[in-house]
């Protein structure tokens, strides 16, 4: 439950605050003077301070002057309300200097005073979930690595840090960036690693999968909206695009984008502003793009899938991440670092992998690339003995498993099946035949990918 702590010395409007917050939900404390608030905030950890600025001994700004100016302290960011009596506009002007939320004038009507303090309250949980986001994503920029000291991948790296040196923060426009290769060969990593390497790497990196939004909502989410835009538009919010504004914007698996979006992507990219659902009005944006794919953009043109327009203005500087098995010296080098990820995850001695399991993931022709590599060193890590992983740990499948996919009419008998395993049996095999790649069965089956996930949480697959 959240907190307000009311700081108001009028008794009888303190309790009809109080009742009508109790109401909506909210657990209020009353203090009646400067000297009882800051006692208050001594052992309250309220989530909002609505505070009267004539106060019996001295003025509320003095004690929202003392809450902003200590530095370090845990209450510097706490949203302030400020109320103030009717016609005394310089107390509202001096309180917002000083670092108030919103102010309210006396006397002040109930409701209105409920929906600026949820107005305040959802605009600290963004601010706070923004705040954990970049700290997340910074972290998680800082320990990106690509190895990997084959040809290609040393290719890769360079070509990379090439373009990172060329951009810089101060360019207007920066060139995008598209990363393709078949699914699990690092994508991500690569679009993480750009990042780090550039001027800009203290800002955002915002991962967008266009692949797992849904196709009601992909649109508000990237470009936002203003408030009565739609049904339960009741607060405007930005759209990932202008939280990405400094940083990077990722856009991972952007071949399964609505082609009705494709246009207003095109838009952005080329004049580098975005415009809100239900706005008028445009916003600069300053982001650095890249884009992804596993499907061939080329032959989506072709059908008619994908917008020609959009597919040249993407693919100027083209990256394509090499399949694991045409990079095979580097599965040592993976390997290492992944058994030593894992076994510190877990809280694991490192484990010994033995010749003839090494032998084994070189030989294997890893459909599913780095993520399948890193799933079975996962498993056998947790289940190896005595600290060594040998070959039947890895549970790796032989050719013929991967290939011998039975048909419906030879494997099974319908007629004795009910929907559900009828339905199963379709996923499965699916996933079988495109290694794992959600977004591929899906399309196979004619399902969206937030569908397939429905299906495979339901049948635990």
């Amino acid at each position: 439950m959240l907190t307000v702590l009311l700081i108001e010395d009028e008794v009888l409007f303190a309790k009809s605050v109080a009742k009508r917050l109790q109401r909506e939900g909210y657990a209020t404390e009353i203090s009646g003077s400067i000297i009882k608030a800051k006692a208050s905030l001594g052992k309250l950890l309220p989530d909002v301070l609505l505070l009267d600025v004539r106060l019996p001994d001295g003025s509320g700004l003095d004690l929202l002057r003392d809450i902003r100016a200590k530095e370090g302290s845990q209450w510097r960011e706490l949203p302030v309300i400020v109320m103030t009596a009717y016609g005394e506009l310089d107390d509202a002007v001096n309180a917002m200097k000083l670092g108030a939320t919103d102010y309210l004038k006396k006397p002040v009507d109930l409701d209105e005073l409920t929906l600026t303090l949820a107005k305040v309250l959802q605009h600290k949980e963004v601010h706070q979930k923004l705040d954990y986001s970049q700290i997340r994503e910074s972290q998680a920029a800082d320990t990106v690595k690509m190895i990997g000291d084959s040809p290609n991948m040393a290719a890769i790296r360079q070509q990379l840090s090439q373009i990172a040196k060329l951009v810089t923060a101060s360019v207007d426009t920066p060139p995008v960036v598209l990363l393709t290769g078949e699914t699990g060969t690092g994508k991500d990593v690569a679009a993480r690693f750009y990042h780090q390497l550039g001027s800009w790497n203290n800002k955002p990196f915002v991962h967008v999968d266009c692949s797992s939004l849904p196709k009601d909502l992909i649109e508000a989410e990237l470009f936002g909206y203003e408030r009565g835009a739609f049904t339960n538009a009741h607060q405007a919010k930005a759209g990932l695009i202008e939280v990405a504004e400094g940083g990077t914007l990722f856009l991972d698996e952007v071949g399964e984008l609505p082609f009705e979006l494709q246009a207003k992507l095109l838009n952005v990219l080329e004049r580098r502003v975005v415009r809100r659902l239900g706005s008028t009005k445009e916003y600069s944006v300053k982001a650095h793009f890249v884009v992804a794919t596993n499907r061939n953009l080329a032959q989506m043109v072709e059908l008619g899938t994908f917008r020609s327009d959009l597919y040249f203005r993407l693919n100027i500087l083209e990256l394509e991440l090499p399949a694991l098995q045409d990079r095979r010296g580097d599965i040592e080098l993976l390997v290492e670092h992944f058994v030593t990820k894992l076994a510190r995850r877990y809280g694991l001695a490192l484990p010994e992998l033995h010749a003839d399991a090494i032998e084994a993931l070189k030989r294997y022709s890893w459909p599913g690339n780095i993520r399948e590599l890193q799933h079975v060193l996962e498993r056998a890590v947790m289940l190896c003995q005595q600290g060594i992983i040998f070959v039947e740990d890895l549970l790796l499948k032989k050719p013929a498993e991967l290939q011998a996919i039975p048909t419906m009419n030879s494997a099974i008998n319908i007629e004795t099946m009910k929907l559900d395993d009828v339905e199963k049996y379709l996923i499965e095999h699916a996933l079988n035949r495109t290694a794992g790649n959600v977004s591929r069965a899906a399309r196979e089956l004619g399902l969206t990918r937030m569908a397939m996930r429905y299906r495979m949480d339901k049948y635990l697959l």
